[in-house]
Parts: C-alpha cells; structure tokens; sequence
C-alpha cells in the first residue's frame, strides 16, 4: 500500500514538473505567435464559420501539443498525473498569454512589436474587454491540456480515429480556398458532381457544423472499422485463401493506377504543376534514399548529379550554344545524360570509400558545389553556357504527341483535336513508377540486403564477405542515375537551366524529404515528398507564414515522430517496440506496418 502511494506521489510530481517545463513553453510559443501577426491574419477565415477562427485554432493546436508532450515526457501511467500534465501545461501557457494581453494594455507595445495592436488584444479577448476577456485564454488553454490528456488515456483502437477525424476537419478549414478553387477548375460534369458537396462542407466563411461532423464520423468511423479489419485479419485462425489477397490486391493497384492517370485532370493545371515538382523530388529522394537509406552514406551534394543529368541532356540538344545540335531527340539524348551521372556516381565515389559521417559529408558537399561553379564559370562558357545557362532545350515529344504546346497535333474527325495540357506530369509519373519499381527490386536483392549490412556495421559486413568497395560505389552510381533522369525531365521541362538552379537548398530538401518520410522506407520517401514539396505549395495564400508553419510542423513531426512519417517496419520496431507491445498491438501487425 505504501509502495503504491509513493508511486503515485513520484508520478504525480512528474506530470507537475512536466506541465510546468512545457507550459513555460506554451506561453512562450503563443506570444510568438501573436506578436508576429498570425492571429490577425489567420482570423480573416474560420475553421468552424462563426464558431473558431484560424487563428484561434492556432493558438489551441500550440496548446494541446504542449500539453501532449508534456503528458508524453512525463511518462505517467496515473490518471491524475496525466489529467495533472495537460491542465497545468494549459493553465501556464495561457497565464503567459494573459500576461502580453495586461502589459499590452498598459504599455505600449506597438512601438517594439508592430503587431502589438488593439485589434490583437480585442482578438484575443474575443471582444469582451480586459477585465473578462483575459480569462478566457486560461480557460481554452486548461480545456486544450484536458483534451490531451483525455487522448492520452484513451485506448489506441479509439484514440487513432478521433485524431484523424480531429484531423480532417482542421484540414478541410484550413485549405478551403484550395478545395473551392480547385472544385472551380474541374471538367464541367465533375463540377456539378462536386459543388453540392463543397457546400455541405462550407458554409459562410468556413466549416459548416453539420459538414464538420459529417467528416469526422465518417472518417473516424472509416479509420476505426480499417483498424478493427486489420486486428481481427491479425488474429484470425485461417487466413483468406490466396487467391482472393490476390483479386483485391489487383484491385486496389488497378483503382490507384485509374486515380493517378485521371489526377491532372480532376485537380487542374494549377495542381498538376505542384504535382509535378512532387513527382521531380521523389525521384531524387528515391535515388538518394539508396545512398543514405540503405547503404547508410551522407551524400550532402547530390544536387551534383541532378545537374550533371540535366546539363548533359541541355548541351545536347541546345542550339543556343554556337555550334550544330549534335541531338535533335531528346529521348536519344537521355541515355547519355543517364551515363554521365552514373559515370560522376563512380567519380565521387572512388576517393570516399574510406570516409564516414561527417568527413563524407564534407567531401560530398564540396563535390555538389564544384559542378555548380563549374556550370557557371566562363572557363566552360562555350560549352555550358556559363551564368547565361542553356536554352532551347529539346522536348520530350512522341510521334503526335508534343510537350508543352498543350495539345496532341492528331487529327480527329478533320479538323477537331484533342486538347491536352499534362504532358509532363505523365512523364513524372513514368519516372516515378519505374523509379519505384527499381529501388523496390532493389532492396530485396541481394545487394540490397548487402547496402543495409554496410550501413549498420561496416566492419562486420566486411568480415562477412561483403565487397565494400563493389557495394558503395554501386549505391553512389545507382543514386546518381536517379539523380540524372530527374535532371533530364526537369531540363526538358524548362526548356532552360543556369547554374543558380542547382544549389545546395535541392541537396538539403531532397534530404529532408527521405527524413521526414522515413530512413530507407520507399513509401515513406513518396509520403515526405508530399508533405514537404506539396503541401507548402497549397499554402501561398498565407505568404510568409506558411514558411513557418511548415517549420513548427517539421519540429512538432521530430519530437513525436523521430523515425519518419511512414518508417521501415524494422526501425519503427526498434524505436517503440515496448510501447506497441505494451499497447497490445501484434506482432504480425507491427510487421506488416
């Protein structure tokens, strides 16, 4: 008995210390956030239309992961100490919030912070004056703590749902514009199909409560009957026969392969040209996910082979640069783009095969670096083009088929043709495809498993009878060959390159895309490339804020997803293998996942 109580006393201690840490926290990002501007800007929308604003919703999103992290580093297993975490991180946070909004009304602030204005203070106090409106925050930020706490307690089979559902709804308020402006651009009869729905959905200048709660039941419900299917297939006794996993397995991939084809025409142009540059970095994430990925070498100058592709496909069928074009085809000229990059590959690879870490990082860097000046230089200027680039770069057409003039010159019925304006995000996705294709293949080879040896221990794999010299340099020559048809198809898309075009930002986001999607994981790299080339660009409306939305999301993503938004089933095993145990999930679920 008296053993039980201590340890409830040292749990409840916890989640005390833990609540104030985080709270401080809390208080400290909400006045970021208001003194910056985002609640005045983000108050011209509302999630929920009359009922939250965006703005107000940012504020309580600060508040509830504070409480959620604190509840989650305070490791506490009692109810009152998780109850106890989630309210006083709420109630700190919001008491530092009420602290800018009582010095706010006594000093002025303006004359520091240019956001520090009425209309600030009348926001955060909803109108209701000093005296009344200041306790309003304290109250929102201890009922956002109590919710997190709520969620901590709850089972994970109903946990998941609720905050997908929860989810949902923030992300249909929040990309609204995009959703109506995107249903606007659609073919006429997807058009009338659509609208009806968008205004159950929206109402006013948001969410309207009843589309609200229709998408979180049907969602919630959705995720929980999948999570429920995926249980009872785990513990069932007989497994369905084969050739049934096999009929929906087809299924499913022949109603993936019909959504992709028809994406650029039910999302539009101005989508498909986002899809595009998602498609251009997942074949470069994909590529570099074999050096870092598998073989588990730091390549921060892989833009290097990006540029090599599309200035080899550039030169060769340029007329721009004072001589003959020695290709007129581009899909001739691609196979040497190819080989050169894989040829720079080898190249790089053959003076670093003793490096590791950060002295690979270094050299690797250097390397990108060296291609990008010596694009740029006048010492290759009758070649390359030097800072003026090349220009008039041939297009990637097929028979009738011509990129980039929006049709397809094939006659039909005389004088009618067929109009078409996604050439290119066709020729991603078949980039794409076979990118996948290969490293999938890949990676359960032989060589695969070879490249993931050498990237836990270098030392054991050698002594197994792995090549090491063999192995890293095909992980950099098969890298770089992705590298260089990303450069191809992006060189052909432009039509012109110059070297500022191939800087070391591309290296580092092409990084971040495999970390963020998850280490060695080939859907995780498609998930990254998503999150972090797509979704930024459905966010220009919000201007220089959405930089640090997607920040804050990078850093919230690391705190509480360290191994990446969709992980190797192994590493994700690795990471949490007592709290998936402990939550009761099976194993032949954690192996599947």
């Amino acid at each position: 008995m008296q053993t039980s109580l201590a340890s409830s006393k040292t749990s409840l201690r916890a989640g005390l210390e833990s609540g104030l840490r985080f709270g401080l926290i809390g208080g400290l990002v909400a006045i970021s956030i208001a003194l910056q501007g985002m609640i005045q800007t983000f108050s011209i929308r509302d999630i929920l239309s009359g009922i939250v604003s965006m703005g107000q919703s940012v504020l309580l999103l600060a508040y509830f992961a504070m409480a959620y992290l604190a509840i989650r580093r305070a490791n506490a297993s009692e109810p009152s100490s998780v109850l106890a975490a989630g309210a006083l991180s709420g109630l700190i946070a919001g008491l530092l919030l009420d602290l800018l909004i009582w010095v706010g009304g006594f000093v002025d602030l303006g004359s520091v912070f240019i956001n520090a204005t009425p209309q600030l203070y009348d926001l955060l106090t909803f109108n209701r004056g000093l005296a009344v409106g200041s306790l309003i925050q304290p109250l929102l930020a201890v009922g956002a703590g109590l919710v997190a706490a709520v969620m901590r307690l709850t089972p994970p089979r109903v946990r998941q749902p609720m905050s997908v559902g929860l989810a949902t709804i923030l992300a249909l308020g929040f990309f609204q514009d995009w959703m109506l402006r995107t249903v606007d651009n659609t073919p006429a009869t997807i058009r009338l199909l659509l609208r009806p729905l968008s205004k159950v959905l929206y109402a006013g200048n948001g969410m309207s409560l009843a589309g609200a709660g229709v998408a979180f039941l049907l969602v919630a419900g959705l995720n929980y009957l999948s999570g429920r299917r995926r249980r009872a297939a785990a513990n069932a006794t007989s497994k369905p026969s084969p050739a049934r996993a096999r009929a929906w397995r087809t299924a499913g991939i022949a109603g993936i392969i019909l959504l992709l084809l028809l994406l650029p025409i039910l999302l539009g142009i101005e989508n498909s040209e986002i899809l595009d540059n998602v498609g251009m970095f997942l074949i470069m994430g994909l590529g570099l996910n074999i050096v870092v990925g598998f073989a588990g070498l730091l390549d921060l100058g892989y833009v290097a082979f990006f540029a090599i592709g599309a200035y080899t496909v550039g030169v060769l069928t340029s007329p721009e640069l004072g001589r003959a074009v020695i290709i007129q085809n581009w899909w001739v000229a691609l196979p040497f783009g190819l080989i050169a990059a894989v040829f720079a590959g080898v190249l790089l690879g053959v003076p670093v095969l003793r490096m590791r870490g950060d002295y690979l990082a270094i050299v690797t860097l250097g390397f990108g670096e060296i291609i990008r000046l010596l694009a740029g230089s006048d010492l290759l200027k009758s070649y390359l083009g030097g800072a003026q680039g090349t220009r008039v770069i041939a297009r990637p057409d097929i028979g009738p088929i011509q990129f980039g003039l929006h049709q397809i010159n094939l006659p039909l019925l005389g004088a009618v043709r067929l109009q078409f304006q996604h050439e290119f995000y066709y020729l991603f996705l078949i980039g794409c495809v076979l990118t996948i294709f290969i490293a999938t293949r890949l990676k359960n080879s032989r060589l695969g498993r070879a490249w993931m040896a050498v990237r836990e221990d270098e030392d054991v794999a050698q002594a197994m009878g792995i090549n090491l010299v063999a192995t890293k340099l095909l992980a950099f020559s098969t890298g770089a060959f992705f590298g260089g048809l990303a450069g191809a198809i992006y060189a052909s898309k432009l039509g012109s390159i110059f070297p500022s075009s191939f800087n070391f930002l591309i290296s580092i986001n092409v990084l971040a895309v495999i970390i963020v999607g998850g280490m060695g994981s080939i859907p995780g790299v498609v998930v990254g490339a998503l999150a972090l080339v797509g979704l930024p660009e459905l966010t220009r409306e919000f201007a220089e804020f959405r930089y640090l939305l997607y920040g804050a999301a990078l850093v919230m993503m690391m705190l509480t997803r360290p191994e990446g938004l969709w992980p190797e089933a192994r590493r994700r095993l690795e990471l949490h293998e007592e709290e998936l145990l402990s939550e009761g999930t099976p194993a032949p679920v954690l192996a599947e996942s």
